[in-house]
């Protein structure tokens, strides 16, 4: 079960019979939030960027040819993360009602979550809310680090990891949150299992970067993280680790 398997797999699987009824909401939600976001940038992005460059110093003036793609870089990657944040908070308690049935009906396992449907709604709320104190300061570093002449050439190649890194987080974390998993626990057992987190995480952001396609395919991708959970997390990091040692 590789990124790209997964993702086909679960599309496919959340445009059946009995799992199609929990997609069309957080299709609404992102049709809104998505359409509130172009409106918003095709009125401000050329403000915002002369504004930016307004800031560049007279003596890096001969660098322009450098610095304009790379804060126009920064900017869209900066609108892709609101985007994506204020998308997933708003529309969290369908996606983890979206991974309960997925999990229920692709791998026969119930999640161990036994909390009421209120209390698993405000929960996922909260869990988002906690996605955000770890992902906001870490945003806020990379971007300050896309300010600094010379340094900022790095930027791009890093902004596409840790890209990666979140949304494997943003995703991942749907089943291991219905299956009483920690927000640290689910960060750790991702970064032991980083070859298949980071390929899931960088394929989904690419697939979020698709216009009007992307809204289709994120509940496939919530589904596809259902059976990445199964296949690679699902056990705990010491008895995997322990798993493979034996094999050794």
């Amino acid at each position: 079960m590789n990124a790209l398997n997964a993702l086909g797999q679960g599309t496919r699987l959340v445009y059946q019979p009995g799992l199609r009824r929990y997609v069309f909401l957080p299709i609404l939600v992102n049709l809104l939030v998505y359409t509130g976001m172009v409106y918003v940038v095709f009125t401000r992005f050329s403000g915002w960027l002369e504004s930016s460059m307004a800031m560049v110093p007279g003596w890096l003036e001969w660098l322009s040819w450098l610095i304009w793609p790379l804060f126009f870089i920064s900017l869209l990657v900066v609108i892709f993360f609101s985007f994506t944040l204020v998308t997933h908070l708003i529309a969290a308690p369908f996606y983890g009602f979206l991974a309960a049935q997925v999990e229920r009906q692709a791998t026969g396992r119930e999640p161990l979550d036994d909390r009421g449907l209120a209390k698993t709604a405000l929960d996922a709320v909260g869990r988002e809310l906690v996605k955000l104190s770890y992902i906001l300061p870490r945003m806020a570093v990379l971007f300050l680090f896309s300010w600094i002449p010379g340094l900022n050439v790095f930027a791009p190649p890093l902004w596409a990891l840790f890209s990666a890194w979140v949304m494997a987080i943003t995703y991942l974390d749907y089943p291991m949150d219905n299956n009483k998993v920690s927000f640290k626990d689910m960060r750790s057992r991702l970064s032991r299992r980083w070859w298949p987190s980071m390929t899931y995480g960088g394929l989904v952001m690419l697939i979020t970067w698709i216009p009007l396609a992307n809204l289709f395919l994120i509940p496939g991708a919530v589904a596809g993280a259902v059976l990445m959970w199964d296949r690679h997390y699902r056990g705990t990091p010491d008895t995997r680790d322990k798993a493979a040692g034996s094999t050794l």
